[in-house]
């Protein structure tokens, strides 16, 4: 076809609209026109306009700001490394607390200290904010336009059509987290993962890190159980079409004044949840979701990376990128529908142990909070979706070999971290989860490793289309999407797109023919940083006790079975083997689901003393309960985790114990009714004669 010859592409994002969809009721024009008000989206429509350039903003939904404004408000970035996570992102944070402190209340967190502490805030302030900042930049803000079609002169991108309108512009952002605008563009793109020889990533194709489960993953007749996803998970370094599992970030709160019940699902099905029964009637614990303490009284509910069974609908994302506007609203309202069925068996169910039972039923959701939406989540945490096939791909390497580029537009540092991709039925008696990469750190660190994001890694191939940033569905593998998904990377990845597009329009030139050290400039302008931290020198060994070292039975925190969100760290010496891990914040009360379960068998029936192996401090947890299962005996104990270790010991003794040599026995820590950090370094077990 001639190049003078405009093309138009068609996407059918059709379903449920007027008729005559495509009919434009307006047509606007600007310098920028982005497409998709995420995190990314609304960051790079506010630093365009920043740079003068004219800017409307598109939203296919009726909710701005994505997930930072839809319910995650545990902000992810204190596993980051702070001081290089700036521009937007970080007055974005200023502003939170601003919001908090122009009306009287305490700063949830300082941003002005680039710690690993965590950053909390209600989604209402969240909110308030990403409109003011919107409004205060001239942003036009147009919500409800559903891309429909664009049009295209050869490789240039000149409108995009949606159910409301056609818009123009010199340069376009896709700002979706699904590049839906990317592959109506004929942007190439990929979905899923990559086998591990396509870019000898070790990260990539099947990953087993849980532990399997002992149940039987099928029915009477042979079918798999609903909540698995497949008997055959392919084979372990093929790659595939699947995602990580998708859920949403509740806004909870269990204060009698502020709580709505949680709305009762349609049509529950108890079996259903058969499977979910059988884990539990197994012995297996990690089963819930994982709750983070808001300002506000408030509790921001996530989906358990270390959990068997948690509010993610495993495989229940696969088919939402390729789905049009009416399937994306019935795949959201799968999900939902999971939620509350999960939510109901969390606390009715009988297989259910009582106290968990009542721990959930205390919840509900939040009367001040997303109203118009009956207070339920608008957003689903859309983790990954489509990938551009850009100028560079962002693989594994990238991140921890070779982080060094030349033309950085940001810096990423959130850890390598998937959530669950299959349920697997296994031949046999066994059900296992697929797909999880537990985070991958620093060593010795709390952070993952800080790299640099390419401007060549938000370009499509210029043939394909020279007036388009993408800073969202940006060119990775999943591996590095896995690393790259989090709202702090993308807020200033989406801020340097924007800039990038300010440039390309005010020149009139494509956005792969910009001089990156002009371009670099208006970064550093923007506040954004560049330059690579120092590296993070792994602690010494030399802090480290060798458990096999240590008289008696002695359980390291590795062993332990993690329900919740633990950390490791190895800041506080000495520690028994690797280091310890850790829970909760200074002075913040903790949900009672994060537990560390240990399991054994004795070699001889009797009395043992229990001690534990901590590192005190005025900022821990005064009463840790410690349960202990062993047989028909039931025994509870508490530990003082501010109290000092004897001299020269590197043990607490906690207690006895009566402990069963013909069965398994369980010791959990948990972290019910406990105030402050809760320390599980390592336990011993030693037999009184």
């Amino acid at each position: 076809m001639p190049h003078h010859v405009r093309t138009v592409l068609l996407i059918t994002l059709l379903v449920g609209l007027a008729p005559n969809p495509l009919r434009a009721q307006e047509d606007r024009a600007a310098d920028v026109v982005v497409y998709g008000a995420t995190p990314g989206g609304f960051c790079a429509a506010i630093a365009a306009a920043r740079e003068g350039a004219s800017v409307i903003l598109l939203e296919p939904t009726d909710h701005v700001g994505g997930l930072s404004t839809g319910g995650l408000s545990h902000c992810d970035s204190n596993q980051m490394v702070r001081s290089t996570v700036m521009g937007l992102f970080d007055e974005w944070h200023r502003r939170i607390v601003q919001d908090y402190n122009d009306r009287g209340l305490k700063a949830p967190y300082d941003p002005t200290k680039k710690d690993t502490a965590r950053w909390t805030f209600e989604p209402q302030v969240a909110m308030r904010v990403t409109r003011a900042l919107l409004d205060e930049a001239g942003v036009v803000v147009l919500t409800e336009r559903y891309l429909a079609s664009v049009e295209k002169t050869g490789p240039q991108l000149t409108a995009l059509v949606t159910n409301q309108g056609r818009y123009t512009a010199q340069t376009f952002v896709d700002g979706t987290y699904e590049g839906d605008l990317m592959a109506a563009a004929g942007v190439e793109w990929t979905i899923g993962r990559e086998g591990r020889a396509e870019y000898d990533e070790s990260l990539a194709g099947k990953r087993y890190p849980k532990p399997k489960m002992n149940i039987d993953g099928f029915g009477d007749q042979g079918r798999t159980l609903p909540l698995i996803t497949t008997d055959n998970a392919g084979p372990e370094d093929a790659g595939d079409a699947r995602v990580m599992t998708y859920s949403f970030r509740l806004c909870l709160t269990e204060d009698p004044k502020n709580r709505v019940p949680m709305p009762a699902p349609d049509h529950y099905d108890p079996a259903r949840f058969e499977i979910v029964r059988r884990a539990l009637q197994a012995g297996e614990r990690r089963i819930g979701f994982d709750l983070y303490p808001l300002p506000g009284g408030k509790l921001d509910g996530n989906n358990s990376i270390g959990g068997q069974f948690s509010i993610g609908l495993v495989g229940g994302g696969n088919d939402w990128h390729s789905a049009d506007a009416g399937g994306r609203k019935t795949i959201w309202e799968a999900h939902k529908q999971y939620t509350l069925e999960f939510y109901h068996f969390l606390t009715h169910d009988p297989a259910v142990p009582a106290s968990v039972r009542q721990r959930y039923a205390r919840l509900g959701l939040c009367q001040d909070e997303f109203a118009n939406y009956d207070h339920f989540s608008p957003a689903l945490y859309v983790r990954e979706s489509r990938r551009m096939k850009g100028l560079y791909v962002l693989t594994q390497h990238d991140i921890l070999e070779s982080p060094e580029k030349n033309d950085p537009i940001a810096i990423s540092s959130f850890p390598i971290d998937s959530h669950d991709v299959q349920r697997v039925a296994l031949e046999g008696v066994g059900v296992v989860n697929e797909g999880t990469i537990f985070p991958v750190r620093v060593p010795g660190a709390r952070v993952g490793h800080a790299y640099h994001v390419p401007y060549r890694s938000i370009l499509p191939k210029p043939d394909q289309c020279n007036n388009l940033l993408v800073p969202i569905a940006l060119s990775c593998t999943h591996v590095g999407i896995s690393s790259l998904r989090i709202e702090g990377a993308w807020m200033i990845i989406g801020q340097s797109a924007g800039i990038a597009a300010a440039m390309a329009a005010s020149q009139g030139t494509t956005v792969q023919a910009i001089p990156y050290a002009d371009l670099r400039k208006r970064l550093l302008a923007q506040h954004q940083v560049l330059d690579l931290p120092e590296p993070i020198v792994p602690v010494q060994p030399a802090a480290a006790i060798d458990p096999k070292s240590i008289p008696g039975l002695v359980l390291d925190d590795s062993e332990a079975q993690l329900t919740g969100r633990w950390s490791g760290s190895v800041n506080f010496r000495p520690y028994i083997g690797a280091g310890y891990i850790f829970c909760g914040e200074k002075d913040q009360a903790n949900s009672g689901e994060t537990q560390a379960t240990f399991r054994l068998r004795v070699p001889k029936s009797g009395r043992y003393q229990l001690r534990m192996a901590y590192s005190a401090h005025e900022t821990r947890a005064r009463s840790v309960p410690i349960m202990v299962i062993s047989g028909d005996s039931q025994e509870t104990l508490t530990v003082d985790q501010t109290k000092p270790l004897p001299p020269g010991e590197h043990f607490q003794t906690i207690g006895e114990v009566n402990l069963n040599a013909t069965v398994e026995t369980t010791i959990t820590v948990t972290t019910r009714n406990t105030r402050g950090f809760v320390i599980v370094d390592a336990l011993q077990l030693l037999p009184i004669p």
